[in-house]
């Protein structure tokens, strides 16, 4: 459904922290300055398709700057009690809820998220992650002292690694940005952030504000560049001990390759394709309401959105239906516009790629509702209509492929057992649903749904808490929640002698009869 509604076209309205990128976009030592590469890149509002702000791009030499500032950071940040990082993190989270108005308008600028989304999902969400790690970095707790071989006391010490080179995507630019750096400086490490050059903003809004909270100059430090240059060079660099990507799994490859050449430690989450299996017993209204919600979060680009609907025969016309009317009530508009559910996707190029990838189908499957971009008022905009395919081939692209869009397609299934069996039938394994009200039911698709998450009559929460990331082609290592820790901490064994005897029994396997 298409909704225009009524959007502010004042640009200091849409933007009001646009002043505060005038010295460039970059964030190396606790100041912004403008990349040396020699060429630019411009930020696009995918709403309008017009040039929001145009920055120059960094450099390997700027890479090596901000590594150099992380470096010279680490020591002294790696020496802070723990009570110390806590508090730095307190003052962040509370910067941030100050700015929160300022990171959901510059956040729904950059991506095309409508404001209600940034409002009550991003930037909540981020002042949460932001508030977890303050009281995380209190329990980097090892394993408790004991005597294990008799002789000795060892114990367990957690230490941070070093300088951590981040990547994130463009997808959800401000969380994806707290999920990589605050884990690693609660842990004591330093960071080097590379953004997605279209949505730079809310990264480097994210890193003034940690040093409005004292978080010392070259703790949290950002480089804004391409993907060949600035990204390889930072996963390569000597001076980098760890790699955390997010982003498609061709991408992760490719990312792979680099650190382990250089035996670096490397976290990778990427892509996703997610069932939602509904069983005959599910309760069809909430299948159908968290289908919708869960395809068309963030316009679709969300590697746990529900893409992949497998609906016991039974139900299966039913929720059909039932889904495509309620897909075709959602309104789709400018992201300032009060009513807008959904808005654009990220740019023209990913519009046309979701475009193909349906028109394609078509040859073999259903277009139910959608499949289109609006026209009118619209037009100038990245956008695409909610899209709803049925009947396609469990082998086909459109079922196998990441579209990354608001496409939701669905696909009848008998017995329980082959309803599982598809689910798991792809390469991916970020996240999963299942919808039932049979708790043996729930209770095997937990345990046979090969993802790193598994939702039970629901799909999308998720909570600072709990930890994400995924199987197989989805990659390997959590984001949030204490079990990011592993990915950003060292573990070392310490080992005390109890005896004071000098020369112990074992010694005689090397030398003397006694």
């Amino acid at each position: 459904m298409q909704n225009p509604g009524t959007a502010t076209p004042d640009p200091a309205e849409r933007f009001p922290a646009r002043e505060r990128f005038a010295d460039g976009a970059q964030y190396i030592a606790g100041r912004l300055a403008r990349g040396t590469s020699g060429r630019t890149h411009a930020v696009i509002d995918p709403a309008t398709g017009e040039d929001v702000l145009t920055y120059e791009l960094a450099s390997t030499a700027d890479v090596d700057a901000a590594v150099a500032a992380a470096r010279a950071a680490f020591p002294a940040w790696a020496g802070a009690t723990p009570a110390e990082r806590s508090d730095a993190l307190h003052r962040f989270a509370a910067v941030l809820a100050d700015r929160a108005e300022d990171l959901a308008r510059a956040e729904s600028l950059q991506c095309g998220k409508p404001l209600k989304l940034t409002r009550e999902f991003d930037v909540p969400g981020t002042v949460d992650n932001t508030a977890f790690f303050a009281g995380a970095a209190r329990h980097l707790a090892g394993q408790s002292a004991g005597e294990y071989s008799g002789d000795h006391t060892s114990y367990v010490r957690r230490e941070p690694i070093g300088v951590v080179g981040s990547i994130a995507p463009w997808n959800y630019p401000l969380q994806m940005a707290a999920w990589k750096i605050l884990p690693a400086i609660a842990a004591g490490n330093t960071i080097v952030l590379k953004p997605a050059e279209p949505t730079p903003l809310t990264s480097l809004l994210f890193a003034r504000a940690a040093t409005e909270a004292g978080i010392p100059d070259g703790v949290i430090n950002i480089v804004t560049g391409t993907g060949k240059e600035a990204g390889e060079h930072l996963v390569g660099h000597p001076g980098v001990a760890m790699t955390s990507f997010t982003g498609s799994t061709a991408v992760g490859r490719r990312v792979a390759e680099i650190a382990t050449a250089t035996v670096k430690r490397l976290h990778l989450e990427l892509g996703g394709k997610a069932p939602f299996v509904v069983f005959d017993d599910a309760d069809l209204d909430a299948a159908v309401n968290g289908a919708v919600a869960g395809a068309l979060i963030n316009t679709g680009q969300d590697c746990t959105a529900a893409t992949r609907a497998y609906v016991q025969r039974p139900l299966y016309e039913a929720f059909v239906e039932r889904t495509a009317a309620l897909m075709a009530t959602v309104r789709v508009g400018d992201p300032f516009a009060e009513g807008t559910d959904i808005g654009p996707l990220i740019s023209h190029v990913q519009r046309d790629r979701v475009a193909a990838f349906v028109d394609r189908a078509r040859a073999h499957a259903r277009v139910v509702t959608g499949g289109e971009a609006p026209r009118g008022e619209l037009e100038d905009g990245a956008y695409y209509l909610p899209t709803l395919i049925a009947d396609a081939a469990q082998d086909s692209e459109v079922v196998q492929s990441e579209l990354f869009g608001p496409v939701l397609v669905v696909l009848p299934f008998d017995g329980d057992d082959e309803g599982i069996r598809l689910a798991n039938d792809t390469p991916y394994g970020l996240a999963a649903s299942a919808w039932t009200r049979d708790v043996f039911r729930a209770n095997r698709a937990t345990r046979e749904i090969k993802a790193g998450c598994v939702w039970i009559n629901d799909h999308i929460p998720i909570i600072s808490e709990m930890p994400h990331g995924g199987y197989k082609a989805s990659g390997f290592g959590k984001d949030m929640s204490a079990y990011s820790f592993e990915e950003y901490t060292q573990i070392k064994h310490v080992m005390f002698d109890n005896t004071a005897v000098a020369r112990k029994p074992w010694h005689r396997t090397i030398f003397g009869d006694s």
